[in-house]
């Protein structure tokens, strides 16, 4: 990829624990919980009645109503997280426009104009549905937004691969500016799926907790009792930047973004390789990438998603890349709830902080740990730790896999230490 150095100079995120990255990341050290019953629809009928939401945002305070009536929810989160992202980074678009791209990611795009429209067209009939339906449901539009919004006029694709979504639009975007096809990427993942099919969809599959009765305690990574996960909804954006680019401006940087791995199981449409092998080689391949070694990494956030299968499987994995010496997990999910495409960029912020703090975030509700996983989860409470390197695992269905890895910007120097140094 030659010689080109990326960092991170801006975040921006929105989440059922706040409305912005110092807000949520506040509640997550905290070990505070976004799950609760769900207010976006009536799920009364339903067996499962909990989600995690983003609460307190008002589409039409920053949008204007007209506007917002043509952006569909996951839209709207993604311009909102991109905006404190920018504004944190302090880019000049305008002098460098053709050089800044954009890669934006969701798991599922949007599902509430979808079902909206459907509803509409049989209760009504065709005449009835709305003209924004396809291009406000279609995954690609919070890139397309974005790009408009800022007038970002370089590379601009979107990921769409479930639960990875947002960990490949942040690599894709690495890539990009490594073989020098831009200087600055923005990039992240929305999602916005708590809706009637969306909640169903997942409970009909057995994927979603039932514990209705206890929201906060539902969702509970690597814990025996563990019943599923819950679904939540978010978005995250990050500004990479050349890291000479980013120091010639005099701009924040937060990180530096030295490892991506992608890979496939080439297994099962949901259900992760049951001896993690591709998780295994996603992890590899960033450390690889990064040039660092396992003994390196002070952390990972894991993908954690709380189901039974997955939490097995990774720590397995974990186990296989990291040997003896596996590093402090945890799984930030047992907060947000899974956010789906928006999982890999939020939890990358989650792993910069954790770089920037020495603070390794807790997995809340583990209260009995599950025999078969038997890592240092650092349960229910954050810890401080020397955390030189993060790594952030997230697995998709179709057996979808990226890691990335976030290190600690630094000086001058032109390469990175040794590794194992």
């Amino acid at each position: 990829m030659g010689n080109r150095r990326v960092v991170v100079t801006g975040m921006g995120a929105i989440t059922p624990l706040g409305l912005d990255v110092e807000q949520t990341w506040q509640a997550v050290v905290a070990g505070r919980s976004g799950v609760r019953h769900i207010s976006a629809f009536d799920a009364s009928s339903s067996p499962v009645k909990i989600a995690a939401e983003v609460e307190g945002f008002d589409p039409d305070a920053s949008f204007g109503r007209r506007r917002a009536r043509h952006l569909d929810r996951v839209v709207q989160l993604a311009l909102v997280a991109t905006k404190e992202a920018i504004e944190a980074s302090k880019l000049d678009v305008a002098t460098i426009a053709e050089r800044i791209g954009v890669v934006y990611a969701s798991g599922i795009g949007g599902i509430k104009t979808l079902e909206d429209g459907i509803r509409t067209l049989v209760s009504r009939g065709p005449e009835w549905v709305n003209p924004y339906v396809v291009p406000m449901m279609i995954p690609n539009m919070a890139a397309g937004e974005i790009a408009m919004e800022w007038q970002l006029l370089g590379y601009n694709l979107c990921t769409v691969t479930a639960c990875s979504a947002s960990a490949h639009a942040v690599g894709t975007a690495f890539d990009a500016i490594r073989l020098g096809r831009a200087d600055a990427m923005v990039c992240g993942g929305a999602e916005a799926a708590v809706t009637p099919v969306g909640i169903a969809g997942f409970a009909a599959m057995k994927a979603l907790s039932t514990r209705n009765d206890e929201p906060e305690r539902a969702s509970r990574p690597f814990d025996l009792d563990r019943d599923g996960f819950v679904l939540g909804e978010a978005a995250a954006t990050l500004v990479l930047e050349e890291r000479e680019f980013a120091l010639r401006r005099g701009a924040p940087v937060l990180a530096e973004l030295v490892g991506y791995g992608a890979t496939a199981d080439a297994y099962h449409i949901t259900q992760p390789h049951p001896t993690g092998d591709g998780a295994v080689r996603a992890m590899e391949a960033a450390l690889a990438d990064a040039g660092i070694l396992p003994g390196d990494i002070g952390y990972v956030n894991a993908h954690g998603t709380s189901t039974p299968p997955n939490d097995r499987v990774e720590t397995v994995a974990l186990k296989r890349v990291f040997g003896d010496e596996v590093p402090l997990v945890s799984s930030t999910k047992s907060m947000t709830g899974h956010t789906l495409g928006a999982a890999g960029a939020l939890e990358s912020v989650f792993a910069i902080l954790a770089v920037q703090t020495g603070t390794a975030p807790p997995t809340m509700n583990l209260d009995t740990p599950d025999p078969a996983c038997d890592l240092d989860y650092v349960p229910n409470v954050a810890r401080e730790a020397d955390i030189r390197y993060a790594m952030t695992n997230s697995l998709g269905f179709g057996g979808h896999n990226a890691s990335l890895i976030f290190g600690q910007p630094l000086p001058e120097a032109d390469a990175r230490p040794p590794a194992g140094d």
